[in-house]
């Protein structure tokens, strides 16, 4: 076993001697039959042909070719300048238009700067760049494939805006440097509309500053801030773009509001501390607490009577809700009339708390809704006949309630219904005929009316 590992070992050895041999062998011949010198660029690979050749394979050859120049592999795949543009090119094997061994000085390019298409280059030439000669944008050092695109390598001296703006064709065109194309700020965060789309690019651009710069309206109409910023940065909330100047905030969209003498006030007549901290009240007694003459009596709802029209000209209480609906003449007497106490609490509702009893001088009680009602005090009627147990006929309907009713509290006193009680001295019979006078008299007349039966 082991006399077979040590034949295998010293094959494998005169294998690759073998092959050395051979290599070396290959390319002693290529030397032997070169055509000649290769180009300056290539001098350091003439030793070595098989950097650039296959032996017995000229299809490899451009595969080493572009191992070496990978930027012209990178164009072919990507499909860009010169090499990856043109597919007839593209297809083609390197050794087609680069043949080498012509010698040091020979230009294997063959680059033609009268002839040559900049349409299939990664910059077209338009307008103005037509006519450029070609050094003023190839220095002799650079590569012609890496000579700059961008505006600013050739155009750094004209940029009065010191390199603050990454790209000049948003206001510049290829047919002229100047004039200047209008630059379409619409396809910016901050699109122009109202008068600021007057408004000269240096007077929020100061110091060709075109990067972070303030959208915020407080950036450039802070020193037009009247409410020295206690309204906040949100200035849209009531200034338009259109025009600085009248400012409107409908209120309409907040939970407040503005009906008729609300909507006159000026914003800091309620709103006195910052709006992004001040939490103002809505109720009624936080701005008119001194108007309220019931000094907090009658409790915050002053909306139960008064409107937003006008605290003191529209009082307005529905008193139908109450226990003493006003009616007839009671519905246009004044509040104060009746209710002596800020409070309007505990008014009393007896007709003889507001309407003292001249008249009666207390006989009749004090209940004198028996006889008025709110239509007017005179206009009385009290009916004897369907409240009392003793109807009014003939004469008796005549006669003044004090004539029978004399003494006070009437409504306590028990009166008597006989005739004898009142007529005593009209009896002539002086009460040899009892007191059962309705017998022999009417109550037409006591004397006209005597019947006998």
């Amino acid at each position: 076993m082991r006399g077979r590992a040590v034949l295998v070992a010293l094959a494998a050895a005169a294998c690759a001697v073998m092959g050395q041999w051979v290599a070396r062998s290959q390319n002693l011949l290529e030397k032997l039959v070169t055509p000649g010198p290769l180009v300056a660029g290539h001098a350091k690979l003439e030793k070595d042909c098989l950097q650039c050749h296959v032996p017995f394979a000229r299809e490899s050859q451009s595969r080493l070719c572009l191992a070496c120049h990978k930027e012209i592999m990178a164009d072919r795949l990507t499909h860009t300048r010169y090499h990856g543009r043109r597919t007839e090119i593209a297809q083609k094997e390197c050794r087609s238009c680069h043949t080498d061994h012509k010698g040091r000085g020979a230009d294997i390019v063959g680059f033609d700067r009268e002839t040559f298409d900049h349409a299939v280059a990664n910059f077209a030439l338009r307008g103005a760049h037509a006519s450029v000669a070609c050094g003023q944008c190839h220095r002799p050092t650079v590569k012609f494939r890496e000579a700059p695109a961008d505006c600013l390598a050739c155009h750094k001296g004209a940029d009065p805006h010191k390199g603050a703006l990454k790209t000049c064709d948003g206001c510049h065109g290829e047919t002229a440097w100047r004039p200047v194309k209008p630059f379409d700020h619409d396809k910016t965060k901050f699109p122009l509309r109202g008068a600021h789309g007057t408004v000269a690019c240096a007077l929020c651009h100061a110091g060709e500053r075109y990067t972070g710069v303030a959208t915020a309206c407080v950036g450039c109409h802070q020193i037009q801030d009247v409410h020295r910023g206690r309204y906040g940065p949100r200035c849209d909330s009531c200034h338009t773009q259109a025009k600085w100047k009248p400012a409107r905030f409908d209120h309409d969209k907040t939970k407040f509001p503005l009906r008729g003498g609300h909507a006159k006030p000026k914003c800091d007549a309620c709103h006195t501390g910052s709006l992004l901290d001040d939490k103002v009240a809505t109720d009624c007694a936080s701005c008119h607490r001194k108007d309220d003459a019931h000094k907090g009596q009658l409790g915050s709802r002053c909306e139960q009577c008064h409107n937003d029209i006008a605290w003191r000209r529209t009082v307005a209480f529905d008193h139908e809700v109450t226990r003493f609906p006003l009616i007839g003449r009671h519905a246009v007497v004044p509040c104060e009339e009746c209710h002596q106490s800020a409070a309007y609490k505990g008014t009393p509702t007896a007709c003889a708390t507001c309407h003292k009893d001249q008249h009666h001088e207390g006989r009749l009680g004090k209940a004198c809704a028996s006889c008025h009602n709110p239509n007017g005090w005179r206009r009385w009627l009290f009916d004897h006949d369907a409240q009392t147990k003793y109807p009014l006929t003939g004469a008796h309907r005549g006669l003044d309630c004090h004539a029978c009713h004399a003494a006070k509290n009437v409504d306590k006193a028990t009166l008597p219904t006989t005739c004898y009680a009142c007529h005593r001295r009209d009896d002539v019979h002086q009460g040899s005929f009892g007191v059962a006078c309705e017998r022999c008299h009417a109550t037409q007349s006591f004397r006209t009316g005597t019947r006998v039966r």
